[in-house]
């Protein structure tokens, strides 16, 4: 029998759990020698990627209340981070910006799962745009050093032709996104609104010879010990902009997570295989 975890046993010792997390989390990063994006700049001139993600999910199962409630906390948090510039070897943390959002506003009750469950909390929410960068950086040439996939999915998503396996869940003193420069270029993050979009780029200070396109292959549905799991794989190629020829092709990780919602009657589901 799996032991309950003490704030699971008292929930009320949550935020002062955070926040010995988080207090340990950033002396951590005072002392972990990397060094981290913090200047802002002007617009760089060459798009590196970009990409557009739809808001609100009028199906979430909950008051929609809580679905403004994010797109309010996604611009709050967004401005802590936009036009930040990643200059050759630093690192940029999506933790260590959110944590600034202060400046620009309160964050305000989103939903997010914890302990299995769908909640809602201050700043709920911000996956959408953690997972958008994480997008955005593998179709660049940085290197993603930290990402952690959700363990449930408990909605499915907004945005039919989105990609699956590509989200990063953050959690303040527990779960950051990482990318570091390894390159010789500097890189900006630029992020902007209209009424249903969220949009990213990442820009450079020089073209990029490089096109990068991010795939999913092998998509499936396994069965195991009565639970259902969603289960793909990553795939990035690398194309000539010159020459329009993919010089290379690789998987980068493979994605599994357990589906906590309903799937539609006629879904394929194949027992895994022991």
């Amino acid at each position: 029998m799996k032991r309950k975890q003490i704030t699971q046993i008292f929930p009320f010792l949550i935020p002062l759990r955070q926040n010995q997390r988080k207090f340990f989390y950033q002396i951590s990063m005072f002392l972990d020698k990397n060094k981290y994006a913090r200047k802002k700049g002007e617009v760089l001139p060459y798009e590196v990627s970009s990409t557009k993600t739809l808001m609100i999910n009028e199906n979430s199962g909950y008051d929609i209340l809580y679905q403004y409630n994010k797109v309010h906390n996604l611009k709050v948090a967004s401005k802590t981070m936009n036009q930040i510039l990643i200059r050759p070897g630093e690192t940029f943390s999506f933790y260590n910006r959110m944590k600034k959002a202060w400046r620009y506003g309160k964050y305000k009750d989103g939903l997010i799962t914890l302990n299995g469950k769908t909640v809602p909390i201050k700043s709920g929410g911000l996956c959408h745009l953690s997972n958008m960068l994480h997008y955005l950086f593998l179709m660049s040439p940085m290197t993603v050093t930290e990402r952690h996939g959700h363990k449930i999915k408990s909605l499915p998503n907004p945005d039919k032709d989105s990609l699956e396996g590509i989200d990063a869940t953050i959690n303040g003193g527990w779960l950051d996104l990482r990318v570091k420069n390894e390159t010789k270029n500097t890189y900006q993050i630029l992020i902007s609104f209209d009424e249903k979009y969220m949009y990213g780029k990442i820009l450079s200070d020089e073209e990029c010879p490089v096109e990068y396109m991010i795939k999913n292959e092998d998509f499936k549905y396994l069965k195991k010990d009565e639970e259902i799991y969603e289960s793909v794989s990553i795939i990035r190629e690398e194309k000539n902009k010159k020459t329009k020829k993919i010089e290379k092709r690789e998987t980068l990780y493979q994605e599994v997570v357990k589906v906590d919602y309903e799937l539609p009657k006629n879904t394929k589901i194949e027992e895994e295989k022991k």
